[in-house]
């Protein structure tokens, strides 16, 4: 018994939308997905980067024209990518993204900012008669791959991992928001501490406190050569001590010795007297 034509057209619709799920999903991935992981392969080849979010309204309208720009990707020989700050956010500190939708051209490791118009013939004349050259490129110090914007890029994933484990605090176990602001003060206490007795440990091991001894007063003997002057000058020293002393010593004995006389003389006079008054 041959089917029936009602029974004919459901199936052969469901075959034209079995064969179309596959088409559609291949020109969706003419786009390139960039993550922290891969983020590197932007530095090889030529790239159209899209930098967007879900929830903004202006990356919405862009997606359809940025979808049909990424079918010409391979005729001009451009890579189309994008990247949901959202999700990705070390790279939106890495290219520091302040505003949505932001798009980069980048040819072999140098970056410049798209701010031409935001259509699919646009992104095409801009590629294929290279009006990239005419626009400056982002400062080496401020690339991506430079270290002032990996340190951001870091700054930008530990604010993403602090709020998600405020949000873990307060929805999963419960918390307050008082008692989550409690736990990041004490956190940043400790690490504070920890971070203060590592730089002290290793400021003293690269530069060591020179701890002072007394020096031990030198003898007589071994002086050395090179102290011989100031042996000289204590030597002087101690004679003129000497010779001080002495005078004193005499100064002291002039009035004795004076007196002693007197008292001798008076002796000798006396008995002289005496005898002329006998």
């Amino acid at each position: 018994m041959a089917p029936s034509g009602s029974s004919v057209v459901p199936v052969v619709v469901l075959l034209l939308l079995l064969w179309g799920v596959p088409w559609t999903h291949g020109r969706r991935s003419d786009v390139r997905v960039i993550t922290d992981k891969n983020w590197k392969e932007l530095l090889e080849g030529e790239w159209m980067i899209e930098f967007y979010a879900p929830w903004c309204p202006a990356c919405q309208n862009l997606q359809p024209e940025w979808e049909s720009f990424a079918e010409w990707g391979e005729d001009l020989e451009v890579n189309i990518a994008k990247v949901d700050v959202t999700e990705q956010p070390g790279l939106s500190g890495r290219f520091i993204i302040t505003a949505l939708p932001t798009i980069y051209h980048c040819k072999d490791g140098e970056f410049r900012r798209y701010q031409g118009p935001r259509t699919k013939n646009d992104f095409i004349n801009f590629v294929s008669e290279k009006e990239w050259k005419s626009i400056e490129p982002v400062s080496s110090w401020f690339g991506p791959g430079s270290i002032l914007m990996s340190s951001m890029s870091a700054l930008f994933q530990l604010s993403m991992w602090i709020r998600t484990c405020h949000n873990y605090f307060i929805e999963d176990l419960g918390l307050p928001v008082w008692g989550s602001y409690t736990v990041f003060a004490l956190a940043t206490l400790l690490s504070g501490l920890l971070l203060g007795l590592c730089m002290i440990f290793v400021a003293d091991c690269l530069c060591p406190s020179k701890r002072r001894r007394p020096q031990p007063y030198p003898s007589k003997k071994l002086l050395p050569e090179s102290s011989q002057p100031l042996k000289k000058v204590e030597e002087e020293q101690e004679a003129d001590e000497e010779d001080v002393s002495e005078e004193e010593a005499e100064s002291k004995e002039g009035p004795d010795k004076d007196f002693a006389q007197n008292a001798i003389r008076q002796r000798s006079v006396g008995p002289s007297l005496a005898t002329d008054k006998s």
